[in-house]
């Protein structure tokens, strides 16, 4: 059986059934206790699980990254939610320094299970310091694995198997769609870290994204396919580890790909996944990979820039045509 729930109502029955299975898991951050959490992720977690165990911390992300890094260290397993990544920033030291690190540097002697998680992305008018991805950021760190979708189903079992991971995870949310619904199973649903999934099967070319970006995708898919253009769909959802066999499966049936990529272009993800299709697929590629990536400047705060900013259906429409060389 499963329900219809929003994004956010996903993610808050995927962290309550873990903090009631195991009693080590807890959630701290700032406004997630008495205010229900900034965008009502943690709403009625207080009162079910007290405030030994959903946290309201200090603006202090440095701070409480730390907090959850011992935790985890000693046992514990902190979820530890940053209002956005965007102020993560302040925190980078804990987590790539201290959490990424445990491990190796105990020489497999020491875990850190910790779930970092939080939106991140353009949120509309919000310029410059609010509104950049972070996936590619995190994702460059060895001992870290990074989690990024919208759909409910995934939001839920992918948040159940990183709190269950004996290592740390960066899981990235959208501030934009925590109203998105889907259909969410019902019962203790898991999502395996580090597996992609084929949304639409087509023949002609392969639209790869994640987070936010796949329903630019799907808008994409519905036009073209107006056109007689059948375009496979693929939502990564796991940044590192990444599903190079999905994608190379798939190329090797279109001989086409297209990336969208909300980051910038520059040391991207969409980078990364060019670079591994075309080692290990270079040979079924009828055209160049095409990425479609936000621009190559901060973010300005005018609607009409931010527009033009953003990967959007026209240019995702646009760069399939040119793989197709129509």
């Amino acid at each position: 059986m499963s329900r219809v729930l929003a994004l956010r109502d996903a993610l808050r029955e995927g962290m309550s059934e873990e903090m009631r299975r195991d009693e080590n898991v807890f959630l701290m951050g700032e406004e997630v206790a008495e205010y229900n959490g900034a965008y009502k992720v943690s709403k009625g977690m207080l009162d079910e699980f007290g405030a030994k165990r959903v946290v309201d911390t200090p603006i202090s992300e440095l701070g409480f990254a730390g907090i959850g890094v011992g935790a985890a260290m000693n046992g514990l397993r902190p979820i530890v939610e940053f209002m956005t990544w965007n102020f993560a920033v302040l925190a980078f030291d804990q987590i790539v320094n201290n959490a990424a690190k445990t491990l190796s540097q105990s020489a497999g002697e020491f875990h850190c299970p910790i779930l970092f998680r939080g939106p991140t992305g353009s949120a509309g008018q919000l310029a410059q310091q609010h509104s950049q991805t972070f996936e590619s950021w995190m994702a460059n760190t060895p001992g870290l694995k990074v989690i990024s979708c919208i759909d409910p189903a995934d939001a839920k079992g992918l948040i159940k198997s990183a709190i269950r991971d004996n290592d740390p995870v960066c899981m990235m949310e959208s501030e934009m769609e925590y109203r998105y619904e889907g259909e969410v199973p019902d019962g203790d649903y898991l999502v395996p870290i580090g597996k992609a999934a084929v949304r639409r099967q087509g023949t002609d070319v392969t639209l790869v994204t994640y987070n936010k970006m796949i329903l630019e995708a799907y808008k994409a898919a519905d036009e073209l396919a107006k056109e007689g253009i059948s375009a496979e769909v693929i939502d990564l959802r796991t940044i590192r580890p990444l599903d190079y066999q999905t994608l190379v499966d798939s190329v090797q049936k279109t001989n086409r790909m297209v990336i969208i990529d909300e980051a910038w272009p520059f040391a991207s993800v969409a980078s990364e996944v060019t670079y591994e299709v075309q080692k290990y697929a270079f040979d079924y590629l009828d055209a160049p990979i095409v990425r479609v990536n936000s621009a190559d400047v901060s973010l300005p705060y005018a609607p009409t820039l931010v527009e033009a900013f953003l990967p959007n259906t026209k240019k995702i429409i646009t760069a399939v045509k040119s793989v197709m060389y129509r």
